[in-house]
């Protein structure tokens, strides 16, 4: 007995060290007053960087969008990436004016470009509201109206605080699953305009190529201001607007930092999955993330080909090829990283150990015995199904015809319940961004690549197994005739994987099924229209279904498909909910402290070192790249065609003030052991007195596992140096003006 209790203390000894280096790094604004920043190097007090009773350098940091960003003068203006502001800066560009080639300066306030859609959030306060929650539940409840339920209550609860607040956006956050939920509430700026942004070949050199890669190179980094009505609130786009005069502006450090320098970032990172377990892993490793990398570089490859001699069809497709490159190549580089790091066998030795402290109580045993066998048996159902709802999943965002028509249907059919019932994308808060958003990507609407990505979906869902067809699309192809089609066999669609001569003709002769309802769907179609699309959205069910459009038939028989697999995601939340729940209790017992809940797009903290790594054997990469790279790299071919002044400007060492006296060039990126993930896009990174020393935009390839596990070894985050930033806006540029506003002087 007593040798096992040891092994037991061993093992929790082992694992909170493991825990606490590899989990925690992501804090929320609830955590930062425990953490001994000053300990780790931090020069100003914490109630500077964080003071719920004044103003602090929170005050200074924003939301763009879903990327992070800071304000850097007292007049709106705004720093963050130039991936972030893509969709606004190819928005503003024509064949004529090429804005995303050849970049974007506004000389002056009147010629600031709208970047519609877009929006900024400044986090002003926070509370718990866990028990308000949690209260609806009840135990006679099923789990899909457990989901609902708690679902509905967070939608009361920011209807109320919107209310009481107006100008205000609230929204309520689930810091760990199923257990404890915080109601933010945020300014909320709605017109957003942008001032500059550099020639791709600086925002973007590199590409794709160098992307999720160091040593780096790019310029990312644009410039957008905020604007609020004359009366100082905030309000949709007007000439009569004024610039947002923010809180707390961020002081821009033009010295920058040096290797092994304190640095900080605040920001507002996206999702991580660190609390889930082995089988959640299995099922992103071997299932879902496949799936999704294959499919997105098939799609890529479709779209750049048909865009390839055509500048304008290319800018129709650019945000969504770009887009798309960024998850698949996030996407590799986790699939490597789970397996360089051994994830899943950690996660299950974990998990083996943490059973065993577990079984070691009975009355813990009775309370937490099942726990990981039920998850185990959740994510396996979820995998057995996979493929099915994969391809669901993805039909409607392959598709823009079958999105907007879908997004008709199930909005007029959302539109007839009480606020609070319907979807988040229908209630009144955000209709006017649902619109928006369907606006915006009619205007890239091609139909040629539209038809492509359709066909493709169609074509998946003709190889999916007998067991997980999809009735609907089948029936469509072959009307109320579908049992007696020659492509059916005992009374099923063909089986995929019959490689007979009779399965190739049965394979082939459903391929033009597919052919001619594309043909015929898209020739009558008319929801590609912009005007006609806004016109329908707010019409009622009947209506709707009246219109004899093939796309919006379509989506009629859809609907009640998704809507049984939106009940399976409610039953399933509310099971993961329980025993996530539990499993957090549990891990707490064991590890005998708490620990940081995953990222979920609030506002955290994370601190580090600029520090380089070894990503390889015998391969060291140093965390300073300079301009004489960018040169090294550059060919007369894209990605790595730099501008020829920039070529001159370093030929001739005019670097002005911004050049590094010991590496005799100007610095372009930084790489630091911060903690990141998506969203701390465009973070500022600070230096020990809170200044602004770079603009964090990307990980190392090996750090795109950040999402699952962090590691001292791999974990590695890229910013654009500030020196950078200024080099280009000032010497390359000549928007001098810009420093001053930005205090740069």
């Amino acid at each position: 007995m007593k040798k096992h209790t040891v092994s037991i203390i061993l093992i929790i000894v082992v694992l909170l060290c493991n825990f606490l280096s590899a989990e925690e790094g992501m804090y929320p604004l609830s955590e930062i007053h425990k953490l001994d920043l000053q300990a780790k190097g931090l020069e100003i007090e914490l109630s500077e960087l964080y003071n719920p009773d004044g103003i602090s350098l929170i005050d200074g940091i924003c939301n763009v969008s879903g990327c992070s960003g800071s304000f850097v003068s007292e007049k709106g203006l705004i720093l963050t990436n130039h991936h972030c502001v893509y969709r606004a800066i190819k928005n503003a560009s024509t064949v004529e004016n090429d804005f995303l080639e050849n970049g974007f300066f506004a000389q002056n306030l009147s010629e600031e470009f709208p970047a519609k859609g877009y929006t900024v959030r400044i986090t002003e306060s926070y509370r718990d509201v866990s028990d308000e929650v949690l209260n609806v539940i009840n135990k006679n409840m099923t789990l899909a109206e457990r989901t609902k339920a708690i679902e509905k209550k967070i939608k009361e609860i920011i209807t109320q605080v919107e209310a009481e607040n107006p100008g205000k956006r609230a929204s309520v956050s689930e810091m760990f699953i199923g257990k404890t939920y915080v109601l933010f509430i945020y300014n909320y700026l709605k017109d957003v305009r942008l001032v500059y942004a550099p020639p791709r070949s600086i925002g973007n050199f590199g590409g794709e190529t160098d992307n999720w890669m160091w040593p780096r190179h790019t310029g990312d980094f644009s410039i957008m201001r905020a604007y609020v009505a004359p009366d100082s609130s905030p309000a949709g786009f007007s000439p009569e607007n004024i610039p947002y005069t923010p809180k707390k502006v961020i002081k821009v450090a033009p010295e920058g930092v040096n290797e092994e320098d304190f640095v900080f970032i605040l920001g507002y990172p996206g999702r991580t999955y660190r609390h889930r377990t082995s089988h959640f892993l299995d099922y992103e490793y071997n299932v879902r993330m496949q799936f999704v990398a294959e499919l997105y570089e098939w799609q890529i490859n479709a779209m750049e080909e048909i865009s390839a001699e055509n500048r304008d069809i290319e800018l129709k497709h650019l945000s969504k090829i770009k887009g798309r490159s960024n998850t698949m190549k996030n996407y590799r580089g986790k699939l490597l990283g789970i397996r360089r790091m051994n994830l899943i066998d950690n996660k299950i030795e974990e998990e083996i150990k943490l059973q065993e402290f577990i079984n070691s109580d009975t009355k813990r045993e009775k309370e937490y015995g099942t726990v990981l066998d039920e998850l185990n048996d959740i994510y396996k159902e979820t995998k057995e199904n996979s493929e099915r709802s994969l391809i669901l999943g993805y039909l409607r965002r392959s598709s823009n015809l079958l999105s907007y028509a879908y997004t008709l249907y199930e909005g007029a059919i959302e539109l007839q319940k009480d606020d609070v019932e319907r979807e988040s994308a229908y209630m009144n808060r955000n209709i006017d961004m649902t619109k928006k958003r369907l606006s915006l990507t009619a205007k890239d609407f091609y139909a040629e690549s539209d038809k492509i990505l359709f066909k493709n979906m169609l074509e998946r869902s003709a190889n999916l197994p007998l067991h997980q067809r999809i009735s609907v699309i089948d029936e469509l192809l072959y009307g109320n005739d579908v049992s007696h089609s020659k492509l059916i066999t005992n009374n099923s669609p063909h089986d995929p994987t019959d490689i007979s001569p009779q399965g190739e003709t049965k394979r082939g002769e459903y391929i033009e099924q597919i052919d001619a309802f594309i043909e015929n769907a898209y020739s009558k179609s008319q929801l590609a229209g912009e005007e006609y699309l806004l016109e329908l959205f707010g019409k009622t069910p009947d209506e709707i279904r009246a219109i004899d459009d093939p796309f919006i038939q379509f989506a009629i028989e859809l609907y009640p498909l998704y809507q049984e697999q939106k009940e399976i995601g409610k039953t399933r939340k509310g099971a993961l909910d329980q025993l996530y729940s539990k499993l957090i209790d549990v891990k707490k017992e064991f590890m005998g402290s708490e620990f940081v809940p995953d990222a979920n797009g609030t506002l955290r903290l994370t601190y580090g070192n600029i520090r380089g790594y070894s990503p390889r054997d015998a391969v060291y990469s140093y965390p300073i790249t300079t301009l004489d790279g960018v040169v090294e790299k550059t060919t007369s071919e894209f990605p790595f065609d730099s501008p020829e002044r920039l070529l001159k400007l370093h030929k001739h060492k005019k670097f002005g003030r911004f050049g590094h006296p010991k590496l005799g060039s100007v610095p372009v990126g930084i790489l630091y052991n911060m903690d990141t993930t998506g969203g701390n896009s465009g973070s500022a990174v600070l230096n020990a007195k809170g200044e602004l020393v770079g603009i964090n935009f990307d990980r190392a390839y090996e750090a795109t596992i950040n999402d699952f596990a962090w590691s001292e070894d791999y974990s590695r985050s890229i910013a654009v140096d500030i020196r950078y930033v200024l080099w280009v806006l000032d010497i390359y540029s000549d928007a001098d003006y810009l420093l001053e506003e930005m205090g740069v002087n």
